[in-house]
């Protein structure tokens, strides 16, 4: 039983959902060697889930991507993360890419835990022994948190990445009224409140000028984590949308560090100059 179980049906209304998701259809294949997967969320609706796996033993990052984007937006950047030998596995959500259905709110939720229960699943039938860390992105922070608040047992990290951390701000951002239609933090996604329930390893990134999300939001999200190893990384110069290009392969080494550390490895540290690694 799912220790945050809400109410998010005032997020589900239509001025809501229709700024808040931008779904688009996409039929194209899995890269060679990669491999599509229809997860079950309810009758007659499925979620595309894309594995791109590079070797048995290496860290299992489930990423939750924003929401303007869909799996295959990442079939060009998963053979980077195998370069850092890390295997990458994105989620759509409803009536995204090859997802049937219309996503709302409520549904992203409730199906980030199903997702996260069929990859578990799929890991431990296909032999796969690495750490899983789940990873969200600007929107697909949500669900991330979601999985981390209710099963952290079952994790070994969580990577935060432009995430956000007050609903009302960032509804009000993308042009809904959310104060006048009655939204509340208390009614939203609740994104500081499930992260202080988090206590492993968390790695919190954020771009300096993201326009959308500002980085105040990742430093609330770091302040009320509940971990003693976390980290914040600030991208000098990078915004909302170009974040993982201006960093480059920082970004890579980064969260390889991260992964290092989670497995007892050597750890490097990155832009040491202007943000230190928090201590742990």
């Amino acid at each position: 039983m799912p220790l945050f179980k809400e109410d998010y049906s005032l997020l589900d209304q239509p001025g809501v959902t229709q700024l808040l998701f931008y779904p688009r259809k996409d039929s194209s294949l899995p890269p060679l060697a990669s491999q599509d997967c229809s997860v079950p969320v309810e009758n007659d609706i499925t979620v595309n889930v894309r594995f791109h796996m590079n070797k048995n033993t290496s860290p299992n990052i489930l990423f939750f991507h924003g929401n303007g984007e869909i799996v295959s937006d990442y079939d060009d950047i998963a053979p980077v993360y195998h370069q850092f030998d890390l295997n990458f596995i994105a989620a759509d959500y409803r009536g995204y890419g090859k997802s049937t259905g219309a996503p709302t709110a409520s549904s992203m939720i409730k199906d980030a835990r199903t997702v996260f229960q069929f990859v578990v699943d799929w890991l431990k039938k296909n032999d796969y022994s690495g750490p899983k860390i789940i990873m969200g992105r600007s929107l697909g922070s949500a669900s991330a948190l979601e999985i981390a608040a209710n099963y952290s047992a079952d994790i070994s990290g969580l990577i935060i990445e432009s995430g956000f951390a007050s609903t009302v701000k960032l509804l009000i951002r993308l042009g809904i009224p959310a104060i006048q239609i009655g939204i509340s933090e208390q009614n939203g996604f609740n994104n500081l409140r499930k992260i202080t329930h988090f206590m492993k390893h968390t790695l919190i990134l954020h771009a300096q000028n993201d326009q959308i999300i500002p980085i105040s939001d990742a430093e609330n999200l770091q302040s009320y984590c509940g971990a003693r190893s976390k980290q914040f990384q600030m991208v000098p110069g990078a915004d909302h949308n170009n974040i993982l290009m201006v960093a480059g392969r920082q970004y890579f080494e980064l969260i390889q560090s991260f992964t290092n550390k989670i497995e007892g490895k050597r750890v490097k540290k990155f832009f040491r100059k202007k943000n230190p690694e928090t201590p742990s």
